[in-house]
């Protein structure tokens, strides 16, 4: 990989020139210029100990680079979760592996912490004499203790954390906390610092760093091994698996959102979310993209982890936290400034408790593909899904927030009723699937009902299209258009070459517009949501406009859409929730599972598609 320039903006690298590490129980981002500037420990959601992508002066980042950094280039280790950094400096060229480290055999597809609690860096002078500066920043209040020739961190925000600091090189410590050193490398020299939160100890790390490198690659490679996908870009679907496992939550199976809170949705705006939860919605796309690859465990692991809390909680929830309950009341940290100024930075979700009906759906949904994978679905549990099933009849026809939590007043929209329909539609089937009891007859009709009314009151004749939500004809204005009506054929509700999809479609296309294949996923200007500002293009939306044109048959338009996207994908194969259409730069939170699992869940149904036309063909 060449080396490139370093840039920053407002003291800020681009969001794309970070690269993503993992153990399946938390996840750090690595910066190009050889910094970390996040890491929430213990856990995924926990508060984070450095923040510096939030706020560079007080988020707190750990920093390894040779003097005079000019420029730099990111890679991963072949199949697995271990980053390399290439940084340029005056003297040389610095090497620098980062991992959360794995145990000795650990099986990363058994539903067990395979992490060790350790971050470790190890830096190698690989082309001249290095010099190289070592800085460890955390945010505020913290108490550095000096131990067994390492250093102990007291945090006041995780007082039952102790966390440990090792290195092959001495360190000192400042008034404010900070960790640093200044080492000076010969060619094929190396350094090694490592943070632990667990009982290991630091000399293991300190005497061994490569074999734990070692094992921790051949944990992530015996992994990818199990991986089965031919179809269009081959490499970057098997790196958006990765991908995906490193937002994993190992002994839940629950997968985060995305791995950070509060990148924002536009530069200087104030659409900053917490995404570091797991959101139903996210469950049923997700377990199909991973069960078609091959990543059956963790679809399976998944599914029977929502489950467990529907049945727990006798309820549906949004979203939940990786305990499996729904998160806390959201608020605004004024301590941190924010990406390049984008606050307010938030913890924390407000959209998990509001009314969105699409949930009914995607539970049921969720259930339907556990049932057929030939998982068991116990009295209790088929009482609370009945329960939920009478709920999405009950309420289908309620406004809502909808899909993409909107914070104003709510409408009947038209992804929500299509769920509710799921919702009905797939406990009928699992009902027949698995003999249960179940008033099949009435569930069919409330289906029908639910269907048949979308497909008139969504409708719009004048217009010739679907549109965002429901209008009883002679009513009223009908709506705008939004992304999500791309789904009504992934969701089974209307076929992707029924005429009206087929103009539905191009309406989205052109409506949402964005250019070079990029779409909005909806217009603020004619769909209001309650909140200032704007937003990029969402990328999982022209994922799904990929899926319809391959449902139509036009293969070669949806290839090049499909090859398109992929192209925006970073140097390592990571994508973000949205792009800047005028800059193409990464917007929103990084790295996002949704626009993965569009990587993945496209390139399956085109690959197959186009498997069909050439064999038709010979």
């Amino acid at each position: 990989m060449p080396l490139r320039p370093l840039t920053r903006i407002d003291g800020y690298l681009p969001i794309e020139d970070h690269g993503l590490i993992g153990d399946g129980l938390t996840c750090a981002l690595v910066a190009r210029d050889g910094s970390i500037p996040w890491l929430c420990l213990p856990d995924f959601d926990s508060r984070p100990f450095l923040a510096g992508i939030l706020d560079t002066d007080r988020g707190g980042s750990f920093g390894i680079a040779p003097v005079g950094l000019r420029e730099s280039a990111q890679h991963y280790l072949p199949d697995t979760g271990i980053l390399v950094t290439e940084l340029q400096g005056d003297g040389g060229r610095l090497e620098l592996t980062d991992c959360l480290t794995l145990r000795s055999g650990a099986d990363l597809a058994e539903p067990v912490p395979s992490g060790r609690g350790e971050l470790l860096r190890l830096a190698r002078a690989v082309g001249g004499a290095v010099e190289v500066e070592i800085r460890l920043a955390p945010m505020d209040g913290v108490l550095v203790r000096p131990e067994l020739g390492a250093w102990r961190i007291l945090w006041a925000a995780q007082p039952q954390l102790e966390i440990l600091v090792s290195s092959s090189h001495p360190l000192t410590v400042a008034g404010n906390g900070a960790l640093s050193g200044r080492v000076a490398l010969r060619e094929g020299e190396q350094l090694t610092v490592a943070l632990q939160w667990s009982g290991e100890t630091h000399t293991r790390t300190r005497t061994q760093p490569e074999r734990l490198i070692d094992q921790t690659a051949a944990a992530w490679r015996s992994w990818a091994g199990r991986l089965r996908y031919t179809g269009p870009q081959e490499d970057l679907v098997r790196r958006s698996a990765l991908t995906l496992k490193l937002l994993d939550h190992a002994p839940t199976g629950a997968i985060m959102a995305a791995a950070t809170s509060s990148l924002p949705e536009e530069i200087g705006g104030s659409r900053n979310w917490d995404y570091r939860f797991t959101w139903v919605r996210d469950a049923a796309f997700s377990s199909y993209a991973l069960r078609r690859i091959g990543m059956q465990d963790e679809s399976d692991a998944f599914l029977a982890w929502t489950l467990r809390n529907i049945e727990r909680d006798d309820r549906a929830s949004i979203c939940y936290t990786l305990d499996g309950r729904r998160p806390g009341i959201e608020w605004e940290d004024l301590a941190l400034s924010g990406y390049r100024g984008s606050g307010p930075v938030r913890w924390g979700n407000g959209a998990a408790r509001q009314v969105q009906n699409d949930v009914y759906g995607e539970l049921l949904d969720v259930a339907y593909q556990w049932a057929r994978s030939g998982g068991q679905l116990d009295p209790p549990l088929w009482g609370a899904l009945c329960d939920l099933t009478e709920q999405a009849i009950a309420q289908w026809s309620t406004p809502d927030n909808g899909i993409w939590e909107i914070r104003d007043a709510g409408r009947p929209f038209t992804y929500s009723v299509a769920m509710c329909h799921v919702a009905v539609d797939r406990a009928v089937r699992i009902g027949e699937l698995c003999g249960l009891p179940h008033p099949g007859e009435r569930w069919r009709r409330e289906a029908d009902r639910i269907r048949s009314t979308l497909l008139e009151h969504a409708w719009d004749p004048d217009r010739g299209t679907f549109t965002e939500h429901l209008t009883p004809p002679g009513r009223g204005d009908r709506g705008g258009l939004d992304g999500s009506l791309l789904t009504l054929p992934l969701r089974r509700l209307v076929p992707a070459d029924d005429p009206r999809m087929v103009a539905t479609t191009e309406a989205v296309r052109r409506h949402l517009d964005a250019g070079d294949g990029l779409l909005y996923r909806y217009l603020h200007t004619a769909s209001p949501d309650g909140l200032p500002g704007g937003e990029g293009a969402f990328l999982l939306c022209s994922f799904w406009l990929v899926d319809n044109l391959t449902g139509q048959g036009r293969l070669d338009e949806a290839q090049e859409l499909y090859d398109s996207l992929c192209g925006r994908a970073t140097e390592l194969g990571l994508l973000a929730e949205e792009i800047d259409p005028s800059t193409g730069a990464f917007l929103g939170n990084f790295p996002q599972a949704f626009s993965h699992v569009g990587v993945i869940s496209s390139g399956w149904n085109l690959g197959r598609a186009l498997a069909a036309r050439d064999g038709a063909a010979r």
